[in-house]
């Protein structure tokens, strides 16, 4: 592992300060790329214009005149956080802009499989629907579009993934990452989408004199689930997006947010009035996800959607559940797995350019978060494979993958596909995170094929684990006080949270709960705690340590700990 410091800007750091911003959030800032505080304003007015989002006008005409002449609109969600929200998003907003008869539909993971398929366009035509709306998926459904419209249904596609060579032939499609389209947000989530589409179909209703200025329905009440969706999907906080996390926050600190938001931070444990981004990724999302996993998203869609507390406990608890049973499922399987990639290589040797790792007992629902364990692991692009459970694709492997800097994992498999004809039943997704389905008999030639892949793309510096950090902390910082300001501002991928980075003295350190290091250290000759969660390696007496901040409590006294996040040797 190598701990490296961000390049700071002094001009930008000057900029900032002269501005009125923190010094310390200053530095931070213009480590990431701030050059003004302008860039820093989180108001609603800063949001990029619907308008420029390639589709929006033509969906408001579309959804418009359905909602004119009393439609019925279903939603075709994806079985994951940010497709659960969007779904959220697509149901309340459409309401709020005068449809009477909304309803969706969300895949099955394992029966199904992902996005618009044409078994799920039929049960949609089934369901008597006249408009068919997809959320968080839809842009690679060529087949599925094609089935819809040949059943009468009009279908708008909503989807923030990259497309294939072949777009759907829906009536309109709305996607950043469409050919032609100038939205500067490329990283919007699907969440985000839907939201946008909304923003432009109240322009539309308000063009048409239904509601004017004064008494259009109030869309902000919608951004505590576009804010939620957006961090749990992991996509990089733009600036945009950025704009749109903060405004939802803001409404979930000052209570104003769906009784399900509120329920899943009581059942989670945290508590909504100082509610972060890390709440949203390691608390609420999780929850959410856990349905999709392992039972049916329906449960996390109407608990974003019901209006009564109590049901929305019941329904949080109910969640709460799933995901305790998803860690459990996770724990062995990660094991396993982990013993699995360490019998690819000698201990003595370096692990391959790339992992992927099948076990016949995997379950799929949880092959994404393994993965995601392994790279974190032995820093590789890693795929995990479980055998489908779907009747009659019972000798498909569906694996998903999770990548390190430097290597797009989508483009990483259409190179595969192209060099190994028929090893890939179907692939997609980002440069981070992506799916893809082998037959059982060509698991052996995926692996080594994505290995010979990782092994051309990757140089040696790229598989050398790194920790960019914003350098050591003056002592004048380490205040209980900046830590609640670190934490109440938004962070995430593309946008990293403070960590930071120097040598200290370790005084003493110990094993807790069995895998994590509890530290006693000296910071600049000052004492300070630390832990080290999944760690429980010892460490020398004087280390370089990258960490965040963050306050512990003991006895009704708040202070500062490190959290640690990785060790150099000095």
């Amino acid at each position: 592992m190598k701990i490296i410091a961000r390049d700071i800007p002094p001009r930008s750091v000057w900029a900032l300060e002269q501005a009125g911003v923190h010094p310390l959030l200053a530095r931070l800032y213009a480590a990431r790329g701030v050059l003004g505080k302008d860039e820093l304003d989180d108001g609603l007015a800063r949001l990029l214009a619907p308008a420029t989002l390639r589709g929006t006008a033509e969906a408001a005409v579309l959804l418009a005149d359905a909602i004119r002449d009393d439609k019925h609109l279903c939603i075709v969600a994806d079985y994951d956080c940010d497709g659960a929200t969007a779904c959220a998003v697509a149901v309340r907003g459409l309401k709020l802009l005068g449809a009477r008869q909304v309803s969706y539909l969300v895949p099955d993971r394992v029966v199904d499989g992902y996005g618009l398929t044409p078994p799920i366009a039929e049960r949609v035509a089934v369901k008597g629907a006249d408009m068919l709306i997809t959320v968080d998926n839809g842009i690679a459904s060529v087949e599925g579009v094609a089935t819809a419209k040949a059943r009468g249904l009009a279908v708008l596609v909503t989807d923030h993934h990259l497309p294939g060579p072949e777009l759907p032939a829906a009536d309109v499609l709305v996607n950043p990452n469409q050919p032609g389209c100038d939205f500067e947000s490329k990283s919007i989530a699907g969440v985000g989408v839907m939201f946008y589409v909304l923003l432009a179909l109240r322009a539309e209703l308000r063009k048409r004199g239904v509601f004017d200025a004064a008494s259009q329905p109030k869309l902000d009440v919608l951004l505590p689930l576009v804010a939620l969706g957006t961090v749990a999907d992991v996509v990089r906080l733009d600036a945009n997006n950025r704009r749109l996390v903060a405004q939802g926050l803001r409404r979930i600190r000052a209570g104003q947010m769906p009784a399900g938001i509120a329920a899943l931070f009581k059942a989670a444990g945290r508590t909504a009035a100082v509610a972060t981004t890390f709440d949203f990724g390691f608390a609420l999302g999780p929850r959410i996800n856990a349905a999709g996993r392992l039972a049916d998203m329906t449960l996390g869609i109407e608990c974003l959607l019901t209006d009564d507390a109590a049901r929305a406990d019941e329904l949080a608890r109910t969640l709460d559940g799933i995901n305790r049973e998803r860690r459990d499922i996770e724990g062995g399987m990660r094991d396993q797995a982990l013993l699995l990639a360490e019998s690819l290589f000698d201990e003595n040797e370096a692990p391959p350019a790339a992992i992927s790792v099948f076990d016949a007992e995997f379950h799929e629902g949880v092959v994404g978060i393994v993965a995601s364990r392994i790279k974190d692991r032995f820093h590789r692009p890693t795929f995990v494979f479980a055998a489908s459970a779907a009747p009659g694709k019972e000798h498909e492997l569906k694996g998903s993958g999770r990548s390190i800097p430097g290597f797009h994992l989508r483009d990483a498999l259409d190179l595969v596909a192209k060099r190994h004809p028929g090893v890939l039943l179907r692939f997609g997704g980002h440069a981070m995170a992506a799916g893809c389905t082998v037959a059982e008999a060509h698991f052996d030639t995926f692996e080594q094929a994505m290995a010979q892949v990782a092994q051309e793309w990757l140089a040696a510096a790229a598989l050398t684990r790194q920790i960019e950090t914003d350098g050591p902390l003056a002592r004048e910082y380490m205040r209980v006080d900046l830590v609640d300001t670190l934490h109440r501002e938004v962070w995430g991928q593309g946008f990293a949270p403070p960590t930071f980075s120097e040598e200290v003295e370790v005084v003493s350190q110990r094993l807790v709960g069995e895998k994590h290091l509890a530290l006693k250290l000296k910071h600049q000759g000052q004492p300070v705690d630390g832990i080290w969660f999944g760690h429980t390696e010892p460490l020398p007496a004087r280390v370089k340590l990258a960490f965040r901040l963050d306050a512990d409590e003991w006895q009704g006294v708040r202070r500062v700990r490190f959290l640690v996040e990785g060790a150099e040797l000095v």
